[in-house]
């Protein structure tokens, strides 16, 4: 009795321990994906997947390759044993000696060259849809712009300085120094026949995107951090960065001795891929669609490489295998150190010169609804341009300074900027249960740019399911009198939906009526008037939630 009684009280406190930590960690769950959070979180998750995979192809993946190659066996050997199949394969002997051919393992124009050549079609088929487009100007363009636009609001001078770090692996410098010590590699250790073929990989791969450049003509983002002085479509660190780094890691696979050391190779060069187009994204200096082309052109001339290197290859093994030079490992050892060693000197004393700002030309309107000047400027957007919920506010002021001093004199508190520190300062207040007002509010977009200001007024006892939240966006538009125009939107969450995501309250009017009257009791406010919009419609956004609104809006003059 007294080891069941014992046992009982361990078993309870186990389940409520793990109760109260699944709890918690719900909370955490909801600030990152209800604030700021989305870029770590995002980070975190996919590094959490990626690793997940190569455990898992690390344990089970070449029992998977068996497997699969044993069933094509089994059935290629069913189906030629059939009795209704022998005679069409007599028919057609020249036709499946063909094919035969083409799965030939032994041979290089087997097997080998039917893979590359199929990736290869793959590869230009994506290359081809990416272009079309960008010709056609598909929704892969609009989601260009908003993600360039996305990226500046997380942007911090700490993140800056390490994807600059990380872009400085593309640069042509060092990738010339990179090159110059893998051929002096390959020399030592007696691959010769590899040499050509990386010099196919780098240099058709940066011609190739010479000429795309050429071609499009497409002008970098606006808001980058340093300038450039070439075009934007297809990105070329992006296209090296496969290219280079993705052959490096084919020839580290081919030399490796265990199916582990080659996983591991093959993820960290996907990992330092990805974070070198990540940095361009980051840094502004490309759209997500250059990085992505980037990679598609890359990736064609990389299987260029190693077809031309598995031919040199299967040529080579004809003859007697010779040695490597002597000493190779301690000058191997001395030549990477010394191409590490200018990679971070380069990186160290590099300064190139800041983008330059575009100019925003301020003009002039008669009416405050002359701003919209298409239809669909008069709702706010998803990432790819389609409509959601409807603008319901027009402020007048001076400056942002008057315009935030209003709102906060009608009880409402300017949020701050998504960024790190910013994050974890909104997890420290939900750990502490403290109430944090001031956390930053996921961004939306309007004429594809994100907000500019942000404002929460908390209606109940948590901050995070009860509050109202107002985004304001700077047009390039001003009154006549000088005052600059804004537009905003304003709702409020009611709770949360699958435990983590905010869920928007359908009512719309709601929520604008209840900012008018908090504004309205301020004295803040010069003149007001209530106009029009839109049509009265029903919607959803793009979390599903739906929506309704009269169409009307308050264009409100701040003193």
């Amino acid at each position: 009795m007294f080891w069941n009684v014992l046992g009982a009280a361990g078993w309870g406190a186990e389940y409520i321990l793990g109760g109260y930590i699944f709890a918690q960690s719900l909370n955490l769950a909801e600030i990152w994906l209800s604030r700021a959070g989305l870029f770590v979180a995002f980070l975190l998750i996919s590094g959490g997947i990626l690793y997940f995979c190569k455990w898992l192809l690390i344990r089970k993946g070449r029992q998977f390759l068996l497997l699969c190659t044993s069933l094509l066996q089994s059935v290629a050997e069913a189906v030629s044993t059939n009795e209704h199949i022998q005679p069409w394969l007599r028919q057609h002997r020249r036709g499946i000696a063909f094919l035969k051919a083409r799965f030939d393992t032994a041979s290089f124009s087997g097997l080998p060259l039917s893979l590359l050549a199929l990736a290869f079609v793959y590869v230009l088929a994506l290359f081809g849809g990416i272009v079309e487009d960008l010709i056609t100007a598909d929704p892969i363009v609009a989601a260009d712009i908003r993600v360039a636009n996305l990226f500046v609001v997380f942007r911090t001078t700490d993140l800056t300085k390490i994807f600059t770090w990380i872009t400085m692996l593309g640069k042509s410098q060092v990738i010339l120094v990179f090159i110059l010590t893998t051929t002096a590699l390959l020399w030592l250790w007696r691959k010769k026949y590899c040499i050509l073929p990386l010099f196919i990989a780098v240099a058709g791969s940066e011609s190739f995107t010479w000429l795309g450049k050429l071609l499009f003509h497409r002008p970098r983002p606006a808001m980058a951090v340093y300038a450039e002085r070439s075009f934007s479509f297809p990105s070329g660190h992006a296209t090296i960065a496969v290219a280079f780094y993705g052959f490096a890691a084919y020839l580290l696979m081919r030399s490796a001795r265990t199916w582990k050391t080659a996983v591991n190779i093959l993820f960290t060069a996907f990992l330092l891929i990805t974070a070198i187009g990540f940095s361009r994204v980051y840094l502004g200096e490309h759209y997500i669609s250059d990085v992505w082309s980037g990679y598609l052109v890359g990736a064609m001339w990389l299987i260029i490489a190693i077809s031309f290197s598995e031919w040199f290859r299967h040529k080579e093994e004809k003859k007697r295998e010779v040695p490597a030079a002597g000493g190779a490992v301690p000058v191997s050892v001395g030549l990477v150190a010394l191409a590490m060693l200018f990679y971070v000197g380069f990186s160290f004393s590099y300064r190139p010169p800041p983008a330059p700002r575009p100019s925003k030309k301020i003009h002039t309107v008669a009416a405050a609804a002359d701003i919209f000047t298409s239809a669909q400027m008069r709702f706010t957007e998803t990432l790819i341009d389609e409509r959601q919920e409807p603008i319901n506010f027009i402020f007048l002021a001076g400056t942002d300074g008057r315009l935030i001093a209003a709102l906060r004199q009608a009880g409402w508190t300017l949020t701050d900027r998504p960024n790190i520190s910013t994050f974890f300062a909104a997890i420290k207040a939900l750990v502490a249960k403290k109430p944090h007002p001031a956390a930053p509010i996921a961004p939306s977009f309007w004429n594809a740019k994100v907000q500019d200001l942000s404002f929460a007024r908390v209606t109940g006892a948590n901050w995070l399911t009860n509050a109202r939240h107002l985004k304001i966006w700077r047009t390039d538009f001003a009154m006549k009198d000088g005052k600059r125009i804004y537009v905003g939107l304003v709702n409020a969450n009611e709770g949360f939906k699958w435990g983590v995501i905010p869920k928007i309250s359908p009512d719309l009017d709601r929520a604008r009526e209840l900012l008018y009257e908090d504004l309205s009791r301020t004295g803040t406010i010069e003149s007001h008037r209530k106009v029009r919009l839109t049509h009265a419609l029903v919607g959803s956004n793009f979390t599903g939630d739906p929506f309704f609104s009269d169409g009307r809006g308050y264009v409100v003059s701040v003193q």
